[in-house]
């Protein structure tokens, strides 16, 4: 009986110390998972930060867009080789950027199983293209067939110009558009449009004229002193239809413009002075790739 208990005692502890094994190794290998899900984590947030850093070249600048993508990298904890950085054509030449990132997370209490460290890796990719809505637009339309828009190998950039705010084709229609969503709207803060841009993400479409030479108040004035020096970003249209409050723009596109001054001409006209830029927009691409007027104008966003 007494050999029986030690038996069953020797027993028991063998089965307990290896229990506690075990259960210790699984309590480590449950920490370095952590560690390594840990790394795994920011090593997807520098390729989703580097391949948005890189994107702000595209489409124009394959090269620029590889080596802001790195330099990103370099700065946010590396583990980005330039072997790692590739550029493709997805809806237009060169317009997306792809990054994978690496990260050797330590193996700490894995180290007894005989793993010392493991690799761990995140791709993630960006694409520039022209918005299908954008945000923080102003009023002031531009006709599609300005000559450095609609000209031979245009549209085309950091040319002095002038932009008319006058009559544009239609009765009571100044080069102003009232960009509410609400056309009942009838009293639009065109000037802090101009000064701050929309609030709010605008699509591609009809909008009603703002009727009246609007410029001529010091609100629209004040609102573009704030703005010397500044992109700004106008709607490009390519018909104006109907007269006075009926008078309708159809916004086709989107062009960011440098505004260095204006000057009154005579009469109740003004003219903008600057030239056309491209700009890299906060704006929402379309889901099916669209073939959208391009006047300059991208939008950066991640490609799931």
């Amino acid at each position: 009986m007494t050999r029986r208990l030690r038996s069953e005692r020797g027993q028991a502890l063998l089965l307990t110390v290896l229990f506690l094994t075990v259960l210790l190794g699984a309590v480590a290998i449950s920490l370095d998972v952590a560690v390594w899900y840990r790394e795994q984590r920011q090593a997807q947030a520098t390729a989703d930060a580097s391949a948005l850093a890189g994107a702000q070249d595209l489409p124009v600048n394959p090269t620029g867009a590889v080596a802001s993508a790195k330099a990103y990298a370099d700065q946010n904890q590396g583990g980005v080789d330039a072997a790692d950085i590739s550029i493709t054509s997805d809806w237009q030449t060169d317009d997306t950027v792809s990054v994978t990132a690496h990260r050797v997370a330590p193996g700490l209490f894995a180290k007894l199983f005989g793993i010392t460290s493991t690799t761990v890796k995140a791709d993630a990719s960006a694409r520039a293209a022209v918005p299908e809505q954008v945000n923080g637009a102003s009023p002031i339309v531009v006709n599609k067939l300005h000559p450095l828009l609609s000209g031979p190998g245009c549209p085309c950039f950091h040319v002095q110009t002038t932009l008319p705010l006058s009559k544009t084709g239609a009765p009571g229609a100044f080069g102003l558009a009232n960009l509410d969503p609400d056309a009942s709207n009838g009293n639009p803060n065109i000037a802090l449009w101009v000064k701050d841009g929309y609030d709010g993400y605008l699509d591609l479409g009809p909008y009603n004229s703002d009727p009246g030479a609007a410029f001529n108040g010091n609100d629209i004035k004040d609102a573009l002193d704030a703005r010397l020096g500044t992109e700004l970003l106008f709607p490009v249209f390519d018909t104006l239809t109907d007269t006075g409050t009926n008078a309708q723009y159809d916004v086709i596109g989107w062009v960011g413009f440098h505004l260095d001054g204006y000057i009154k001409s005579q009469g109740n006209d003004y003219s903008l002075q600057g030239y056309f830029t491209r700009v890299i927009w906060d704006g929402l691409q379309s889901n099916s790739g669209k073939d959208l007027p391009d006047f300059g104008v991208y939008s950066v966003s991640l490609v799931k």
